[in-house]
């Protein structure tokens, strides 16, 4: 606690301070450093946006730029991730054309990449999985702290061919400065942050600073948010309870910098404390008899009961009338991270790349100030990559990836035996220039073998092959298709899971014996970088063979007995942003997503997935100041799976002025975004609590950051 008053004190005094000392430059000053384009501080000003800046992924080996992927890839960093960042990775991410997220309360949320999260988007870490428990439930956070990302991005599609098949459903990779690759120009260079929000109080800062000379750098980091229960309108209670957050996490990091690469590693603990809405303790006893729950008082649950199946009364009355306060969740995530890069070192190859993670991640989940579940999990995630020169026209690069958890669940909710999963896989990628033509390839083989305590050992060899060809048909116009065929073998969750799972109101059953399953996709996308309009669509198709998910056998209130099983499945989705520059100083953007997932035949849809949303935004800037708004629409959910309820669509509107001020090294701005202005009462349908936890209401938050 002393510490992150500390931090928060002494962030906001470091911004403030450096703000102040900037508050006599001129608006010329602005002006001159927005021509100068530093593209760590400030995303472009409208006025640059008559041609986009080239992204390259750092996320693919190969370093492409974002106009020559062939899958649809998404860029959030400079002042739109400073404006738009939120307590958890999946809020933060959220109003990205399609990416959602799942939820849950103010301390968790994961990503859904096109309707699909954990296990198949993985969260990376510059390239390296995070290894902690959120792809196993929900009320995991995910350990990345969006404070201290630099940008943050997502491959939206599948990436098994570079990160396994856990990236089967995309990937979202962590852009951060924890370890230094170059010495800074100065000496040094930094960053501080401090803000505040409305609705649930939030105060949170963030301090970076890097220094460096001869060959060595150094890095220390660290940041701290506290807020409460957030305010919800039109609710019964005026605030959600158990939604409250505080977090610390902190850095470390060193790096040796040479004329041909690097090596560095870096260390960084977190500790975090957050409540978890809308649980409830009234069906921990609830149990199996075959395919029907018994939930005590002799109560055989048959199928003769009300299940509500397409009932459009969606329950928005708060079940929360119970003996215990919401559970607490304290969560210790140790984390070691070594990077280095090495160019020509031998002859025929151009460069090797280092990236591996090892994490010790703890999660105790109390009721009643008194622990009754303790997560564990221990593993790390890292790979090599070699890329070789060009070879009659091919570019390429041939990679090795290997990686281990060891996870447990002791206590009250133990439903997972301690289990183990290795994974090793090998990849090679090439890519070919021909004409106005660009071309690619992928395969990679997986072995995994996945054990538990007391049940038998499984193995699997998932096995995927992907093409791509990207057709720059125009000057400042492009083309792409995108066809893959990607495995995923069945994670411990799915093979051995066996108890009552509170946080999701459900009693889990694995099926040791479930098989790989395969994803068949095209995916088609149109772009447009260059002219007063900019912008790019994408159409994707998926077909599962063998999906595997949680079937629900049975109901009893809301709580639900399910068994992982496989059947053939669908995704089928559209998603875009378009830009027009109207003049110099304004410009305005429409976007939006769309997605169906469904098993085929007569099977239904599945659950959980993200209702389509549209919306508009228009952004300006003069001089210093700049600003936007934007209002989406959140369309009902009326496709839902067995046993759900469809979700009523909402309107959101929200808005940021900032303004930035410049002395010498000094850069620094200060700004104020509000969210939900209209103060709408909002359920995600991609939740687990779309019934019991509604999004915030309006909330303002006026930020000061300072880049020196």
């Amino acid at each position: 606690m002393r510490f992150r008053t500390f931090l928060l004190t002494a962030a906001g005094a470091a911004a403030l301070t450096s703000l102040g000392a900037a508050a006599p430059a001129f608006a010329e000053d602005v002006v001159q450093r927005q021509s100068q384009g530093d593209p760590h501080d400030h995303a472009p000003r409208a006025a640059d946006a008559y041609e986009v800046d080239e992204v390259v992924v750092r996320a693919l080996p190969l370093g492409r730029a974002g106009d020559d992927v062939g899958s649809h890839v998404a860029l959030l960093s400079g002042d739109d991730l400073v404006h738009r960042r939120q307590s958890t990775l999946g809020d933060t991410l959220n109003s990205i054309p399609g990416v959602n997220s799942d939820t849950f309360g103010g301390g968790a949320s994961r990503p859904v990449v096109r309707g699909q999260t954990s296990p198949r988007v993985k969260v990376l870490s510059e390239g390296a999985g995070l290894m902690d428990a959120s792809e196993v439930s929900p009320d995991h956070a995910v350990s990345g702290e969006p404070l201290l990302l630099e940008g943050v991005e997502i491959l939206r599609g599948p990436a098994a061919l570079l990160y396994g098949g856990g990236a089967i459903g995309g990937a979202v990779n962590l852009l951060d400065k924890k370890i230094p690759t170059r010495i800074p120009a100065n000496g040094g260079e930094g960053v501080a942050e401090y803000r505040r929000g409305s609705v649930d109080d939030e105060e949170a800062g963030v301090v970076g600073l890097t220094v460096g000379a001869g060959n060595f750098a150094f890095r220390v980091e660290a940041a701290a948010r506290k807020s409460d229960d957030y305010k919800v309108p039109g609710w019964d209670e005026p605030r959600l309870d158990g939604s409250y957050n505080e977090t610390s996490t902190a850095t470390l990091g060193a790096s040796w910098i040479g004329s041909r690469g690097y090596l560095g590693a870096a260390y960084t603990e977190q500790t975090s404390r957050y409540g978890l809405a809308g649980h409830s303790h009234e069906y921990e006893g609830c149990h199996p008899h075959g395919d029907h729950l018994h939930c005590g008082g002799g109560h055989d649950h048959g199928h003769d009961d009300d299940h509500g199946h397409g009932d459009d009364d969606h329950g928005h009355e708060h079940e929360g009338d119970h003996d215990h306060a919401a559970p607490e969740v304290r969560l210790k995530s140790r984390r070691v991270d070594l990077r280095g890069e090495l160019r020509d070192p031998l002859p025929g190859i151009e460069n090797v790349r280092l990236r591996a993670g090892y994490t010790d991640y703890e999660h105790s989940e109390l009721e009643e100030g008194v622990v009754s579940t303790t997560f564990t999990n221990k593993g790390y995630d890292g790979r090599i990559e070699a890329q070789h020169r060009e070879i009659a026209g091919f570019k390429g690069v041939v990679g090795l990836q290997l990686s281990k958890s060891d996870f447990a669940a002791v206590g009250e909710e133990s439903f997972l035996a301690p289990s183990t999963t290795k994974n090793t896989g090998l990849f090679v990628m090439e890519e070919y220039e021909i004409g106005l033509w660009h071309l690619e390839g992928a395969l990679r083989q997986e072995w995994q073998e996945a054990s538990a305590i007391g049940l038998p050992d499984v193995e699997h060899k998932p096995f995927s092959i992907s093409g791509a060809a990207v057709w720059h048909f125009t000057p400042g116009w492009s083309g792409a298709v995108s066809l893959s065929r990607s495995q995923r073998a069945p994670s411990a969750q799915e093979l051995y899971a066996d108890g009552v799972h509170l946080a999701t109101n459900t009693y889990e059953i694995g099926d040791a014996n479930l098989d790989v399953e395969t994803a068949n996709s095209i995916e088609l996308t149109l772009r447009k970088t260059e002219g007063a309009l900019t912008g790019s669509v994408s159409a994707y198709h998926y077909i599962y063979d063998d999906y595997i998910f949680a079937r629900t056998l049975d109901q009893y209130e809301d709580f639900r007995l399910i068994r992982y099983s496989q059947a053939d499945a669908t995704f089928t989705g559209i998603e875009g942003e378009l830009t027009q520059q109207f003049t110099p100083w304004l410009s305005g953007t429409v976007f939006g997503d769309y997605v169906q997932g469904e098993l085929k035949g007569d099977g239904g849809n599945l659950p959980r997935i993200p209702a389509a949303r549209a919306g508009v935004r228009l952004a300006a800037f003069q001089g210093p100041w700049s600003g936007d708004v934007e209002y989406s629409r959140t369309f009902k959910q009326t496709d839902i799976a067995a046993f759900e309820h469809e979700t009523p669509g909402y309107d959101m509107v929200n808005a940021t002025v900032a303004y930035d001020v410049d002395l010498g090294p000094v850069r620094s701005q200060i700004f104020l975004r509000g969210t939900n202005l209209l103060d709408e009462t909002a359920f995600n349908h991609a939740s687990f609590l779309a019934e019991t936890a509604p999004l915030r209401g309006r909330n303002l938050t006026v930020g000061v950051r300072a880049r020196f």
